[in-house]
């Protein structure tokens, strides 16, 4: 099965409206930034709580697996520097950590589906800014928490 990909050139491109500098057009972030960040990717692509269906996924799992997430988050902010532009990204997804494990904890199970497509998509859009904005392409499963507008073009065209 051939490697899905997003490449980072294809989501500035589709993101409109919004001033970011894409990488190596308006700003080139400090090489230590950028290998933090994609580590970050690499960690992030192998937690199937972003991506799996719906119907794979059990609580006790996605909890697990979110607080991992949370621990590699706060890692990664940890390295950076407090100017870094990524970190309010990753503060912001590891926040979204933390209001899934709350809603999770205090509303039951009847909240489990809502709450992780809440993360899912907060994880989603601050990944695709993440991407364009240090130029790292998204790889694998990972591809499936991008907001559908934006990891398919023929969506801003219909």
């Amino acid at each position: 099965m051939p490697s899905i990909s997003i490449r980072f050139k294809d989501l500035a491109s589709r993101i409109t409206g919004v001033s970011i500098p894409i990488f190596e057009v308006s700003w080139t972030p400090p090489e230590s930034e950028r290998k933090i960040v994609r580590e970050t990717f690499v960690f992030l692509e192998d937690r199937r709580c972003l991506y799996n269906d719906f119907a794979w996924e059990t609580e006790h799992e996605v909890v697990d697996s979110v607080l991992a997430i949370r621990t590699e988050l706060t890692a990664a902010l940890k390295r950076l520097s407090e100017t870094a532009e990524a970190a309010s990204s990753l503060k912001a997804m590891r926040a979204a950590c933390r209001e899934y494990l709350d809603d999770t904890r205090y509303h039951g199970h009847h909240s489990f589906m809502s709450a992780l497509g809440r993360l899912r998509a907060i994880m989603g859009i601050h990944l695709a800014y993440l991407a364009v904005k240090y130029g790292i392409d998204v790889d694998g499963d990972l591809t499936r928490v991008i907001p559908i507008e934006l990891r398919d073009g023929s969506y801003l065209e219909a």
